[in-house]
């Protein structure tokens, strides 16, 4: 029996807290995951025009076994400078990778394209990502905002906004958390044609995202690729992405959090049409803070990576659904097509 986690958020899995700043005027912000001790990850890349820092290190055959933080922003190139503010604000708590007296945060951070949603762009000589990862980091908590906060403040999909998004699932049989966290921002859309129902909508538990079904009939334009893409000019590589971390705390080795980060891509597959193109960046960091020990079960994995797809389908979901209005908005929220 699949349930969902008493918050419903990454953080039901012990260990992991959450914090968002943002600027509503920049239209942008930046989410930190952070980890009470240093966790084993890896990384998944699956879209055609990433932007990262630090994933490198978390290939299986590297060195470095455990991160300190993730981190997702908003900001394109500039939002990279959000896992700095983090990686300073965890140093000065005597966290990092240590090396003879020296400590180094681990802290691999994703972003995504927010840079022409109409906030206003022009903050002149030094971004302010930098600033905003550093307050992320000092926000985190195991309650936090969902829609348009954090990563998610700026973010856009193919018809409505975007958002910030998470959920969580309890896998009875083995005793296993796995959470999501995901900032969408696709090229894609996540509604089935011009209606507002999700297409994660066969994996939603207690109508966290409106309880909507899909639609009966289906609509004509449902597996129409270019329905409503928001018009901002020629398509461009990078004006997009979406970028999340899928956790369990079921012990993983490094390779098998890579694993369990492919399978989530799957959620980013069933909640978003088109996915994984060439335009988007889409990353997916894996996390597992390994307080269960599967036994070398092959089922209990096979298990964990299926819920991990239909956990990160809800997380889209949730994003897009939480979202808020705000002045200057380029694209309608999903509640205003209800």
């Amino acid at each position: 029996m699949i349930t969902r986690g008493p918050r419903n958020l990454i953080t039901d899995i012990d260990g992991l807290s959450v914090g968002n700043a943002q600027d509503l005027a920049l239209k942008s912000g930046v989410t930190a995951l952070i980890c009470d001790k240093p966790y084993t990850a890896s990384v998944q890349v699956l879209g055609g025009a990433p932007g990262s820092r630090e994933t490198d290190l978390l290939a299986p055959q590297n060195t470095v076994g455990g991160v300190d933080a993730l981190v997702l922003s908003g900001g394109s190139a500039f939002g990279l400078d959000a896992a700095s503010g983090v990686a300073n604000s965890l140093r000065s708590q005597g966290r990092g990778f240590e090396v003879g007296p020296v400590r180094v945060p681990i802290v691999p951070a994703a972003i995504l394209f927010d840079l022409i949603n109409g906030g206003d762009k022009n903050w002149g000589d030094q971004s302010p990502y930098m600033a905003l990862g550093a307050q992320a980091a000092q926000n985190a908590a195991q309650d936090f905002s969902l829609g348009s906060v954090g990563a998610g403040a700026g973010a856009l999909s193919a018809n409505i906004k975007g958002g910030l998004g998470s959920a969580s699932s309890v896998i009875e049989a083995h005793g296993v958390t796995i959470g999501a966290l995901v900032a969408a921002n696709p090229l894609g859309s996540t509604i089935i044609g011009d209606t507002h129902h999700f297409w994660a909508a066969p994996f939603e538990l207690d109508d966290e995202f409106g309880g909507c079904g899909y639609p009966s009939p289906m609509p004509k334009d449902a597996k129409d690729m270019r329905i409503k893409f928001r018009d901002r000019g020629p398509a461009q590589s990078g004006t997009n992405t979406t970028i999340g971390i899928i956790a369990t705390d079921a012990k993983l080795s490094k390779a098998e959090c890579q694993r369990l980060a492919i399978a989530a891509h799957d959620g980013f597959t069933r909640s978003i049409w088109p996915s994984h193109t060439p335009l988007d960046g889409d990353l997916i960091f894996g996390v597992s803070t390994g307080t269960v020990d599967l036994k070398g079960s092959l089922d209990a994995m096979i298990d964990i990576c299926a819920v991990a797809a239909s956990t990160m389908a809800r997380a889209v979901a949730r994003g897009i659904y939480e979202a808020t209005p705000q002045d200057g908005d380029i694209m309608p929220v999903w509640s205003s097509l209800r």
